[in-house]
């Protein structure tokens, strides 16, 4: 339990900054989405490019943050060592990478649909760069437990960003119209989208300078052999990085190539836009995994890990249903994130959050082939998963557009999920409380099942008090079987066992 408490703990920091931080930057949705028309596709240029930029880093951190815990965890390594060697490869890949784009920005421009804006593809490659270096010094810091500082950098970005954002899409704009001579020598208001890009890389940019204590203290050393034996345990994790991420951006990367209408853009922008309404749950799995992964490595020898891990899954599993009726139940308020122009898009929110949630389990059932040094089968389970997530979005978005978007990552990420399981369960085998979880599953599912009639058939007013009553019974449930507050005065005799 101390152990548990102390996950808790850093999960709810990391947590906390990544759900202050992901409100923030939902605040660019509405910014955006108010600005940007869904017939202009300026949402789908910004949703299109960011799918890019999210596989990009992937490929460019090529699984050393995993790598960096496993190693400098080892009684036989010199952490600061493991870590100098790390930041070194890594800065001289991401300089290497920024170098091959302007060498080759015609083509690479004209290959991505952009050739009018190369700056766009220029500007993605230097902040993604920055973006790749910075992970390192990031889980450093989740290395020495420091979570403060590690939220304070995260939400500092958040908060550049949203200010510069509201900045030259809502205030210089205004201004351009009654002084376009003044204004319009540091705003153009034929940029648009492009400001979005621009002011992520001068955001990416700044917090870069904030890691100098990070870059002192220690020597540089490059230790070569240090670094195959990290390559030999890292190139899986690649692997299976990049099948991760294509699990949740080959569609919004696909889709300009494989959907043929002339709307290609909006289409691409509203589910972009709805999408963002779902990722609450990528802000939960985002924020476990921060804290999740140097606790595990951490207990790897301890005698009671595996009913640890077990344990971890069953709360994870209630939080993230939780999580998902709060979203579902309060879908009339949440859905002015998002302008008017985006909201024939809210039917994916459901499905995209379920896809999101089996990625969350599929997460918690990885660790085992990590700590067993087995990381070739994460490559195997997200390859799988990858190419049914790409083979169902060739496959139907051409009929069914962005809606097949949504249900193809279903179809990957719980691909992944049962095989992971099933073959964990033979290689390293935890007793997962399955039939424990599976009691909140059919709960969610029925309570579910009340809140989509209540969306449907009800005035707004009167689907968010059913939802309520309906959000309170699972959290009750939550209560009565599994956090009991008999201990507590007053309330405890109304939850006694």
């Amino acid at each position: 339990m101390a152990n548990l408490k102390s996950l808790a703990k850093d999960t709810a920091i990391y947590g906390m900054s990544s759900i202050v931080g992901r409100f923030l930057s939902y605040l660019l949705v509405p910014i955006h989405t108010a600005k940007l028309s869904a017939a202009s596709g300026g949402y789908g240029v910004i949703t299109n490019l960011y799918a890019y930029t999210a596989l990009l880093l992937v490929i460019l951190t090529y699984g050393m943050e995993t790598t960096f815990f496993r190693y400098a965890n080892k009684s036989k390594e010199n952490p600061e060592r493991v870590y100098s060697t790390i930041l070194i490869s890594v800065g001289f890949t991401s300089l290497l990478f920024v170098a091959l784009v302007f060498l080759f920005l015609p083509q690479i421009a004209s290959f991505m649909g952009y050739s009018d804006h190369p700056s766009y593809i220029w500007v993605m490659a230097i902040t993604v760069a920055l973006d790749s270096f910075q992970c390192v010094p990031f889980v450093y810091l989740r290395y020495k437990k420091r979570p403060i500082k590690f939220a304070t950098l995260k939400l500092l970005f958040i908060f550049m960003s949203l200010l510069l954002n509201i900045l030259y899409f809502i205030i210089l704009p205004d201004l351009y119209k009654s002084n376009p001579d003044l204004i319009g020598k540091i705003y153009d208001p034929t940029v648009g989208a492009g400001y979005a890009f621009y002011i992520n890389l001068v955001c990416t940019g700044s917090i870069t300078f904030c890691f100098y204590k990070e870059f002192k203290g220690f020597k540089y050393v490059f230790d070569k052999a240090l670094m195959k034996r990290m390559m030999s345990y890292s190139w899986p994790i690649l692997i299976l990085g990049i099948a991760g991420i294509l699990n949740q951006t080959a569609d919004r990367i696909l889709f300009p190539y494989i959907y043929k209408g002339s709307d290609m853009k909006m289409q691409l922008g509203i589910y972009g836009a709805a999408s963002k309404i779902a990722m609450i749950m990528a802000l939960i799995t985002q924020a476990f995994r921060y804290a999740y992964e140097p606790f595990v490595f951490g207990k790897a020898n301890e005698n009671d890990n595996r009913e640890t891990y077990a344990k971890v899954m069953k709360y994870f599993v209630i939080f993230t249903l939780f999580a998902y009726l709060v979203v579902i139940g309060y879908m009339h308020i949440l859905k002015y994130i998002v302008g008017r122009d985006y909201w024939e898009g809210l039917r994916v929110v459901p499905i995209v959050m379920i896809g999101t949630i089996m990625y969350g389990i599929y997460f918690n059932l990885s660790f085992w082939y990590k700590l067993i040094d087995k990381t070739i089968w994460g490559a195997y389970f997200s390859g799988i998963g990858c190419t049914v997530l790409i083979i169902s979005n060739i496959i139907f978005v051409p009929r069914f557009g962005y809606m097949a978007c949504a249900w193809s990552g279903i179809t990957g990420y719980g691909t992944s999920m049962l095989i992971s399981y099933f073959v964990g369960q033979k290689m390293y085998r935890i007793n997962y409380p399955i039939a424990e979880m599976m009691k909140y599953v059919v709960l969610s599912i029925l309570l579910n099942v009340g809140m989509y009639f209540s969306n449907k058939y009800l005035a707004p007013l009167g689907a968010i008090g059913i939802n309520t009553v309906l959000i309170f019974i699972f959290a009750t449930y939550i209560v009565k079987k599994d956090f009991p507050l008999s201990g507590i005065p007053v309330v405890g005799k109304y939850f006694k066992h």
